[in-house]
């Protein structure tokens, strides 16, 4: 089987989805089938293309197997409303241009965000007479509105138009989520057409060697407890509660707190210099770090953030970075409500913080200093349910579903295993 996959970033980069695409598709590699991701030259989150790269018309290279064509595109960093649209735009016109090259794609993959790599598959898809698989991992638009970055217009009226027409096109859809198809069921898709294939991580790698002591030892933080956020720093990800905490610990002359963001985005500029200005000297930016150190980060922390800001629609996100930060043993701050909650306290591995709520954060990084044990229990869970190579076999069976291969025993087999935990919960 061919499988043509239209996504947005891909490895180098590394954030959820050029993580998650490379993982499945080389894994699909390794089961025997040929894929082609079709991408932009890496560039997030700052717009500019990383070393040894170009913004070339196209270039091709090979990666664990994997075909992956890289279009030119009108580049854009990670902020900002209208050159971001021209950069997705883009991305668009040339995927399909590229798409339309192609003469024997057995299923079209599409996988959002961004909303316009799902209209590259569908304009494809069809134009090619091709069954279409939506990978849907972010409800845009309407996540542009939650975070405040533009209001309800007509542009945005005519994006959710668009929207719905998106999933009308697509032969199949598969969500990360049981919140995510509880927002595609508002939205008049079928359930039938909705199957949930989550985040996860990949197996342990038992060679893996890291002192975790030297580490915290080179980063002076051995006498402290250290609270890391790794991940985009965003408007979605409302990282000012950081700060806030922060202030307040300094305020009741505390110091014994250190607070780590690792990662870039948007917001870091800012948030730097609402440090510098606030004199708070036990919050650290370190910046985009390589895929291979960022376990190095999380192992080294003695709890983990992970926020959304407290709106409505970020209650219904699983945010992938919980998993691995599970499968480490690091206790979870959890600032985002919904099945990602639950999930995590349910199975302690962390505690509920109210999201924007900078005193709830100080509260939990209490909670867990005084008993860490309790909130390491999640390991067990990832590794029997959240493992990428079961994850990957299953969304393989959806996609030969519907581009018309057989099954085998196996698939049959996995089509019929038990879900994750919470998979279908009442929608």
């Amino acid at each position: 089987m061919h499988i043509l996959f239209f996504s947005h970033n891909f490895p180098p980069e590394v954030n959820a989805l050029a993580t998650r695409t490379h993982a499945h598709c080389r894994r699909w590699v390794a089961d025997g089938h040929r894929v082609t991701v079709v991408t932009c030259a890496p560039n997030y989150p700052q717009g500019v293309v990383f070393p040894g790269y170009r913004n070339a018309w196209r270039s091709e290279e090979a990666m664990n197997g994997i075909r992956v064509v890289r279009v030119g595109t009108l580049l854009a960093p990670n902020r900002g409303f209208a050159r971001r649209v021209l950069y997705f735009l883009s991305y668009m016109v040339r995927a399909v241009l590229f798409g339309l090259t192609v003469p024997d794609a057995d299923i079209v993959v599409a996988s959002s965000p961004q909303f316009f790599a799902g209209w590259a598959g569908v304009l494809c898809a069809r134009l090619k007479r091709w069954p279409l698989v939506l990978e849907v991992r972010d409800i845009w638009p309407e996540s542009i509105l939650a975070v405040g970055a533009m209001k309800r217009t007509r542009l945005i009226r005519l994006l959710e138009w668009l929207e719905r027409r998106m999933y009308r096109a697509a032969d199949h859809i598969v969500t990360v989520g049981s919140g995510y198809r509880r927002q595609l069921l508002a939205r008049d898709v079928p359930a039938d057409k909705i199957s949930i294939v989550p985040n996860g991580v990949d197996p342990v790698d038992s060679a893996r060697s890291f002192d975790r002591l030297a580490f915290r030892k080179e980063q002076q933080v051995t006498d402290k407890f250290v609270c890391a956020y790794v991940g985009t720093v965003g408007m979605a990800h409302g990282l000012e509660v950081v700060l806030d905490a922060a202030g307040q610990l300094a305020a009741s002359g505390r110091n014994d707190v250190q607070f780590w963001i690792v990662g870039d985005g948007a917001e870091r500029a800012d948030l730097e210099a609402e440090v510098e200005r606030r004199g708070l000297t036990t919050v650290r930016f370190f910046g985009m770090v390589p895929k291979s150190r960022v376990t190095d980060f999380i192992e080294s922390a003695d709890a983990a953030l992970v926020h959304l800001r407290g709106t409505g629609l970020f209650g219904t996100v699983l945010p992938s970075k919980i998993f691995e930060i599970m499968q480490a043993g690091v206790p979870i701050v959890m600032g985002v409500r919904g099945e990602a909650l639950d999930l995590v306290v349910d199975h302690d591995a962390g505690v509920a913080m109210t999201p924007d709520d900078a005193g709830s954060l100080v509260d939990c990084i209490d909670t867990i200093s005084a008993n860490p044990a309790a909130y390491r229990q999640g390991n067990t869970l990832v590794a029997d349910q959240y493992n990428r190579d079961m994850l990957a076999r299953r969304m393989l069976v959806t996609l030969k579903q519907h581009a018309g291969a057989t099954l085998s025993s196996a698939d049959l087999a996995l089509q019929s295993a038990p879900r994750q935990a919470g998979e279908y919960r009442a929608a």
